[in-house]
Protein backbone atom coordinates (compact mmCIF):
# COMPACT_ATOMS: atom_id res chain seq x y z
CA UNK A 1 0.00 0.00 0.00
CA UNK A 2 1.09 3.59 -1.10
CA UNK A 3 0.04 7.21 0.26
CA UNK A 4 -0.31 9.32 -3.15
CA UNK A 5 -0.53 13.12 -2.47
CA UNK A 6 -2.36 14.91 -5.03
CA UNK A 7 -3.52 18.65 -5.26
CA UNK A 8 -4.86 18.90 -1.68
CA UNK A 9 -5.70 14.99 -1.74
CA UNK A 10 -4.27 12.14 0.19
CA UNK A 11 -4.97 8.57 -1.20
CA UNK A 12 -4.32 5.35 -0.10
CA UNK A 13 -3.62 2.59 -3.25
CA UNK A 14 -1.52 -0.59 -4.33
CA UNK A 15 2.41 -0.16 -5.05
CA UNK A 16 1.25 -1.05 -8.39
CA UNK A 17 -1.37 1.45 -9.02
CA UNK A 18 0.71 4.08 -7.35
CA UNK A 19 4.36 3.35 -9.02
CA UNK A 20 2.50 3.05 -12.34
CA UNK A 21 0.82 6.33 -11.77
CA UNK A 22 3.65 8.08 -11.05
CA UNK A 23 5.92 6.77 -14.12
CA UNK A 24 2.54 7.68 -16.53
CA UNK A 25 2.66 11.34 -14.92
CA UNK A 26 6.61 11.54 -15.52
CA UNK A 27 6.25 10.15 -19.29
CA UNK A 28 3.23 12.56 -19.84
CA UNK A 29 5.32 15.56 -18.63
CA UNK A 30 8.71 14.50 -20.22
CA UNK A 31 7.03 14.26 -23.59
CA UNK A 32 4.80 17.57 -23.36
CA UNK A 33 1.19 15.26 -23.42
CA UNK A 34 -1.46 15.12 -20.95
CA UNK A 35 -4.13 12.28 -20.32
CA UNK A 36 -6.48 11.32 -17.37
CA UNK A 37 -7.14 7.87 -15.45
CA UNK A 38 -9.09 6.29 -12.71
CA UNK A 39 -7.94 4.13 -10.26
CA UNK A 40 -9.57 2.97 -7.20
CA UNK A 41 -8.06 4.06 -3.86
CA UNK A 42 -9.06 4.66 -0.25
CA UNK A 43 -9.94 7.98 0.87
CA UNK A 44 -8.41 9.55 3.92
CA UNK A 45 -12.08 8.57 5.74
CA UNK A 46 -11.15 5.10 5.11
CA UNK A 47 -13.98 4.95 1.84
CA UNK A 48 -12.80 3.45 -1.37
CA UNK A 49 -13.46 5.56 -4.37
CA UNK A 50 -12.65 5.77 -7.96
CA UNK A 51 -9.68 8.76 -8.07
CA UNK A 52 -9.84 10.73 -11.77
CA UNK A 53 -5.93 12.46 -12.10
CA UNK A 54 -5.66 14.91 -14.67
CA UNK A 55 -1.37 14.04 -15.64
CA UNK A 56 0.55 16.62 -17.39
CA UNK A 57 3.62 18.76 -17.05
CA UNK A 58 2.30 20.72 -14.13
CA UNK A 59 1.21 17.32 -11.92
CA UNK A 60 2.07 18.01 -7.95
CA UNK A 61 2.36 14.59 -7.18
CA UNK A 62 3.78 12.58 -4.85
CA UNK A 63 3.99 8.88 -3.80
CA UNK A 64 5.31 7.36 -0.55
CA UNK A 65 5.24 3.91 1.07
CA UNK A 66 3.52 3.20 4.26
CA UNK A 67 2.80 0.43 7.00
CA UNK A 68 -0.34 0.23 6.34
CA UNK A 69 -2.11 -3.88 6.77
CA UNK A 70 -5.07 -2.91 5.06
CA UNK A 71 -6.21 -4.64 1.45
CA UNK A 72 -5.44 -2.27 -1.84
CA UNK A 73 -8.03 -1.55 -4.25
CA UNK A 74 -7.64 -3.94 -7.06
CA UNK A 75 -6.71 -1.71 -9.89
CA UNK A 76 -5.78 -4.92 -11.97
CA UNK A 77 -7.41 -3.78 -15.54
CA UNK A 78 -6.57 0.14 -14.70
CA UNK A 79 -2.71 -0.88 -14.22
CA UNK A 80 -2.81 -2.90 -17.23
CA UNK A 81 -4.31 0.35 -19.25
CA UNK A 82 -1.66 2.59 -18.34
CA UNK A 83 1.09 0.24 -18.92
CA UNK A 84 -0.60 -0.04 -22.46
CA UNK A 85 -0.94 3.75 -23.09
CA UNK A 86 3.10 3.75 -21.41
CA UNK A 87 4.29 1.28 -24.02
CA UNK A 88 2.33 2.99 -27.02
CA UNK A 89 4.34 6.45 -26.23
CA UNK A 90 8.08 4.78 -25.77
CA UNK A 91 7.16 2.09 -28.27
CA UNK A 92 5.68 3.45 -30.99
CA UNK A 93 4.27 1.54 -33.98
CA UNK A 94 6.44 1.86 -36.43
CA UNK A 95 5.51 2.31 -39.95
CA UNK A 96 6.30 0.26 -42.86
CA UNK A 97 8.62 2.57 -45.49
CA UNK A 98 8.46 0.28 -47.97
CA UNK A 99 4.82 -0.27 -48.78
CA UNK A 100 2.92 3.30 -50.32
CA UNK A 101 -0.36 3.61 -47.87
CA UNK A 102 -3.49 2.08 -49.80
CA UNK A 103 -6.43 5.03 -50.65
CA UNK A 104 -9.69 3.73 -52.14
CA UNK A 105 -10.46 6.64 -53.96
CA UNK A 106 -14.60 6.38 -55.40
CA UNK A 107 -13.24 7.91 -59.15
CA UNK A 108 -15.93 7.79 -61.84
CA UNK A 109 -15.27 4.53 -64.35
CA UNK A 110 -15.09 6.81 -66.95
CA UNK A 111 -11.76 8.07 -65.13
Amino acid sequence: MKHVSYADKSLFMGDDAADTLLEYARLLADNERADTVTLRSISTDGNTVEASFLLDASTVLMVESTNSDVEAPDNTEAVQDIKDRIDAITRPVSVDSQEPPYIDYDLPESF
